[in-house]
């Protein structure tokens, strides 16, 4: 091999192995403890994975809300699922991850189920994009967007995008 040829392969293996470091870093720090605070209605967990500076569009609802205006929302959300007494799971599968030292870009494919107090469970799916910042050492959610895609988001679609680790 030609040292021109030793060169790229050099490069390509190290920004792999850099780019794993990274998603390792944000699987920690973000989706970790976005899906356990998430799944366990803990608002102030949840909020904590978000950054300061968050803007929040969910599409379907054609809104854009800042940080507080989300957290409000959240705990009334999470206020009401406690009080009836329902579960529910959110995982996640992404189809583009792309980060550099301090930013990202990731999109993929959520799945979330509500579990009501009989026991039964309905699965809804959507896409997400969202940009990632490193703040202070530690990885933020600093734009989350996601829709459901008009219903045209399935199984197929979360089975078919790459599991979380």
């Amino acid at each position: 091999m030609n040292k021109l040829g030793f060169l790229l392969v050099f490069v390509t293996i190290a920004f792999v192995g850099y780019s794993q470091d990274v998603q390792k870093q944000i699987n920690d720090q973000v989706w970790k403890p976005f899906i356990t605070t998430f799944n366990n209605y803990d608002t102030k967990g949840f909020m904590a994975v978000h950054s300061p500076d968050l803007v929040r569009a969910p599409r379907d609802s054609k809104t854009v809300l800042n940080f507080g205006q989300y957290k409000k929302q959240y705990e009334e959300g999470d206020k009401r699922s406690a009080q009836q007494k329902t579960k529910r799971i959110i995982e996640l599968r992404f189809l583009e991850r792309m980060a550099n030292e301090n930013q990202a870009f990731e999109v993929g494919i959520y799945k979330t189920t509500n579990i009501n107090s009989q026991g039964e469970s309905r699965s809804f799916y959507g896409k997400f994009h969202v940009v990632l910042r490193k703040e202070n050492g530690t990885w933020k959610i600093l734009v989350d967007s996601d829709s459901s895609e008009g219903g045209t988001i399935s199984e197929r679609d979360f089975a078919a995008a790459k599991p979380l680790e």
